[in-house]
């Protein structure tokens, strides 16, 4: 299955990368400054679940 996810805020970015952990397919569809957060840092998700 491949998902396409329309940006990677917070709400995006958590489900997101969770479905990636997962072995889902993930692509954010983002814009070309948050583009270039994510090239340079990664998604990173800190939560207690």
């Amino acid at each position: 299955m491949r998902i396409l996810i329309l940006g990677a805020g917070g709400t995006g970015g958590y489900f997101g990368g969770r479905l990636a952990q997962a072995g889902v397919d993930v692509t954010f569809l983002v814009r070309p400054a948050r583009a270039a957060q994510l090239d340079a840092h990664g998604l990173q998700i800190r939560s207690p679940l």
